[in-house]
């Protein structure tokens, strides 16, 4: 299990540098100039060029791609035009708060998909699974940011159920910083009243972002299901006159989940790609966000920041997955 986690970080690198040098030659040929930006509208030709040579972008692209891969094994991903700060400094103010979001999302998405797909299945060929079948397809194909308009304007301006954007209420104070996640921190400290407005600041948009995860987990859950339940030992115990619920839920599910589990870990990167938008909408102040103004500023050191770390944290999660394999299905685990 030891030599499976090495190697599979060790593979992670030259994935992304894959994605670094693809991100890199992308922003080359994108409209935009960083010292531009930075130098401001009533700067000269010869103060932006001075900009350009200090950041190094006048060099050929091999030359600033391996001057960067340098910079960040360093540590080092350049200052920010947007906020001139640090890109790392950041990035690990922002990063929490996506991560946050994203594992909320992922939560919401895994239980009532699996849920959902599992009754869908028990029940196959009723109003229930028909339903989710449709609610499936339509959680599919709609955008997210249209979801989160929606869902502001009925649960926030027409119910005033929960807030519309940001994390906690104005004025009120953060908990102190252990985790960076608000629901963490505020439960570890002791603040129930920074849980509570947490929480409801995050249900609207965790809830657009699993949208379509939840459609994706109880599609693949109820195929899985359906499957199982035609098998041999299956069709056995329920000869053998144990009840229906102690076929299911120990053994039927467990050896379902291995399919469901594998979406999870692919939604993952589609939820961070749906946060870009989503945070946007509802002002969450991650790294979705911090992208957006980076790429409307032409900010492509922070760009590159985000695209690396999103793709190291997507292939942690990916590594994550195989070990949940593993504890599902022990055949797995004896080819890792």
């Amino acid at each position: 299990m030891l030599r499976f986690i090495i190697i599979r970080l060790l593979l992670l690198i030259p994935v992304l540098l894959g994605l670094l040098l693809m991100t890199f030659v992308l922003l080359g040929l994108a409209e935009g100039d960083p010292a531009a930006a930075i130098a401001g509208d009533n700067a000269t030709p010869e103060q932006i060029q001075r900009i350009r040579e200090e950041l190094g972008i006048d060099k050929p692209v091999i030359a600033q791609f391996g001057a960067y891969v340098v910079n960040v094994v360093q540590g080092d991903f350049g200052v920010s035009a947007y906020s001139n700060r640090a890109v790392g400094a950041d990035i690990a103010q922002r990063l929490p708060a996506t991560l946050e979001l994203t594992f909320v999302s992922l939560l919401i998405a895994a239980v009532l998909g699996i849920g959902f797909g599992t009754l869908a299945a028990l029940w196959r060929n009723s109003v229930f699974d028909y339903l989710v079948r449709i609610v499936s397809v339509a959680g599919l194909a709609m955008a997210s940011f249209w979801i989160a308009i929606m869902l502001q304007l009925l649960f926030s301006m027409q119910l005033d159920l929960l807030p519309l954007r940001g994390r906690l209420p104005s004025g009120m104070e953060a908990p102190a910083v252990l985790t960076g996640s608000y629901l963490l921190d505020s439960l570890l400290t002791g603040r129930i009243d920074a849980f509570v407005q947490s929480l409801r600041h995050i249900l609207l948009p965790a809830l657009t972002i699993s949208l379509g995860g939840i459609a994706t987990i109880a599609r693949f859950t109820r195929s899985a299901v359906v499957t199982t339940l035609q098998t041999e030992y299956t069709t056995y115990e329920e000869a053998a006159g144990f009840p229906r619920r102690r076929i299911v839920f120990p053994y039927a599910l467990r050896n379902s989940l291995v399919t469901p589990v594998t979406q999870i870990g692919l939604l993952f990167g589609a939820f961070i790609s749906s946060a870009v938008a989503v945070e946007a909408v509802f002002d969450w102040p991650g790294i979705g966000s911090y992208l957006v103004q980076a790429i409307f500023n032409s900010d492509f050191q922070a760009v590159l920041a985000v695209t690396l770390v999103i793709g190291a944290v997507y292939g942690l999660v990916n590594i994550a997955v195989d070990l949940a394999h593993a504890l599902l299905d022990r055949r797995v685990a004896e080819r890792l």
